[in-house]
């Protein structure tokens, strides 16, 4: 039996803020009506969160779920509790339209922390979004390119924001996100 292990295995870098792979992430993939019924009440009981609103995410204790699009959410749980939350959202969806599927190894989450103005800067030099605290709050995701692949990006609170992309892509993301953290690279264009 394989043992199985996050794209980067644990991987970090320190700069001006600290570069971390998050380990194994449980997310699944959900297509459906969001305004349905069943579909919040299957996200509820899979996430223990609340239903996001468009651009936000949800967290819970032990998951959360994030809009990606007007039919699509990323639900967030424990690694392990892959499987029995699929089969939770298939049963409580039942025979009502919808897409649930595991996705979980074939993506990658990062987090970067420090001084909020840093992770901000960091995030803001490989992205094209307005990262300041006035346009970029605690609790709105994002669906953006970081360099030349996609990305999802939200700010976990003050100073931490977690970065979601492929697998494939995990290197890349990780050397991108190192340069944008170099000690001396700073711009300071966000206040501290």
């Amino acid at each position: 039996m394989s043992n199985t292990v996050s794209a980067l295995n644990g991987a970090s870098a320190q700069g001006f803020a600290t570069v971390t792979d998050m380990g194994l992430q449980g997310m699944i993939t959900l297509r459906g009506d969001l305004s349905a019924s069943k579909l919040k009440k299957a996200v509820k009981a899979a996430a223990n969160g609340e239903m996001p609103k468009q651009g936000h995410i949800s967290l819970g204790e032990t998951g959360g779920t994030a809009w990606m699009s007007p039919d699509e959410l990323l639900v967030m749980v424990p690694y392990t509790d892959v499987d029995a939350k699929l089969a939770a959202i298939g049963n409580g969806m039942g025979d009502a339209h919808h897409l649930a599927v595991n996705v979980s190894d074939a993506r990658c989450m990062f987090s970067v922390s420090g001084e909020d103005a840093r992770v901000r800067e960091a995030l803001a030099k490989l992205m094209p979004v307005d990262m300041s605290p006035e346009a970029f709050k605690v609790g709105q995701f994002r669906r953006s390119r970081m360099a030349q692949v996609p990305a999802a990006i939200w700010m976990i609170g003050d100073g931490e924001a977690r970065v979601v992309c492929f697998r494939s892509v995990a290197q890349y993301v990780f050397d991108l996100l190192k340069g944008a953290t170099a000690p001396g690279s700073e711009v300071r264009y966000y206040a501290d």
